[in-house]
């Protein structure tokens, strides 16, 4: 697209030429298919070759899915916000309120689609409290996504105190740590595919074996959160990458000075994505009010760090996104399920993956990442050859780990939006 052809479909007057967006899209679904397919591929040949059936299972794999939601929910809304040009480290601050708004909706009214009511307000109110500290007034945005993430945890603490400890709320199981078991949304089992795909699983036949693990995991346990929020990845998707709204939106993350230019209202569009942004990560929190059925203290977890990072390893772009939390919610989902004994397993994993990544680099004649990357793969596999086992603390803390370590990796092809982060004022341009 031309300067000329961006100008005029900012200011709304030219179409968005669909042709070329279209050829666009095609290959970025392309690329994304088969980056899956190879990621798949490389956990089969580990499954084949430690012989840790596990690997791949439909349980397994969907302890993956449901662990990677929450991930993929809290990135997109860190992902929004930066697109606008405002960094949100506060999604951690509006996952928490989330699940406590989520779970007091629900058990008063005994609805579960009052989770996602209850989870979209507590976000709201987070992502308003960022809004107007950053934008409104100028305030630092990592002082701001700070204050939210020390503010959630007390307030949430003090409004179950208030509401979880009354006589009604104690009798069904209610604290001051803990909500009462709220009615969550009904899973549904497709059975006769489940057996169909479990007899194909059980042949253990190399990527086609691990993709019915994966379609079982789909099919199993399968709920009406789920559905919506695994709908969220194409449905920001297509407001931000194909419709005028977005093209404004993230132009404001770009350049905001030559955006205001150009008509558009920068102050409201960086405003709406922070709010969208907060919606998003207390949809997360909603999701794992759902999934457990109760509110906890400290239920996230870090798992909206973890959203960040896996927004960070997508390089800001839905498809990417979905690619890192699918990452780190499968070792999140193998830990759950299966322990130490499995992630040992994935040391096999990584070191595959860091060989495939160091061969690539030295095709691309970056010998010093290439270098890197096969010799600390050669290092992870000796670890996995010499050990049979490895610590609880490491299996535990794995999908902390892993992220740590994949965004090492991942770190020099990463390009942020131009104006993420900078402060921003009307006219400051002029």
């Amino acid at each position: 697209m031309t300067v000329r052809d961006a100008s005029a479909t900012l200011s709304g007057d030219a179409p968005l030429h669909a042709d070329r967006r279209a050829v666009v899209a095609n290959r970025g679904a392309t690329r994304l298919i088969l980056a899956a397919l190879l990621g798949l591929a490389a956990i089969s040949l580990t499954r084949i070759i430690s012989g840790e059936q596990n690997l791949t299972t439909g349980g397994a794999m969907g302890a993956a899915i449901n662990s990677a939601i929450p991930i993929m929910l809290a990135g997109l809304g860190g992902l929004w916000s930066e697109r606008s040009g405002v960094v949100n480290i506060g999604l951690e601050g509006q996952m928490i309120l989330g699940t406590w708004f989520a779970a007091d909706f629900a058990f008063k009214t005994g609805s579960p689609w009052m989770l996602i009511v209850g989870g979209l307000l507590g976000g709201f109110i987070g992502g308003v409290l960022h809004a107007i500290a950053t934008v409104g007034f100028g305030v630092d945005q990592i002082i701001s996504g700070v204050a939210i993430n020390l503010l959630a945890p007390g307030v949430t603490k003090y409004l179950a105190g208030i509401y979880f400890t009354k006589d009604k709320a104690i009798a069904a199981g209610g604290g001051p740590t803990q909500s009462p078991k709220i009615n969550a949304f009904n899973t549904w089992n497709w059975q006769s595919a489940h057996d169909g795909l479990s007899k194909i699983q059980g042949h253990h036949w190399f990527l086609v074996s691990d993709l019915a693990g994966l379609l079982d995991g789909l099919v199993t346990s399968l709920s009406v959160f789920t559905v919506l929020a695994l709908l969220m990845i194409p449905l920001t998707w297509f407001l931000l990458w194909r419709t005028a709204f977005g093209l404004r939106l993230r132009s404001c993350g770009e350049n905001p000075t030559a955006a205001e230019t150009l008509g558009v209202k920068v102050y409201t569009m960086k405003s709406t994505a922070v709010i969208v942004s907060g919606m998003l990560a207390g949809l997360a929190g909603a999701f794992l009010v759902d999934y457990t059925g109760i509110y906890r203290e400290n239920q996230t977890s870090g798992r909206g760090f973890i959203g960040l990072a896996a927004m960070i390893f997508g390089n800001w772009r839905p498809g990417g996104l979905l690619a890192g939390s699918s990452l780190f919610g499968y070792t999140d989902g193998l830990q759950q399920q299966n322990g130490g004994t499995v992630i040992h397993a994935l040391l096999l994993l990584v070191a595959i993956v860091l060989a495939l990544a160091g061969g690539y680099a030295l095709y691309q004649r970056r010998t010093i990442a290439g270098v890197v990357a096969l010799v600390t793969g050669a290092l992870v596999l000796v670890w996995y050859l010499t050990t049979d086992t490895i610590p609880s603390e490491f299996a535990t803390y794995s999908p902390q780990i892993i992220t740590l370590f994949v965004l090492a990796i991942a770190s020099q092809r990463l390009r942020m939006p131009a104006a993420d982060g900078l402060p921003w004022r009307r006219g400051q341009g002029a």
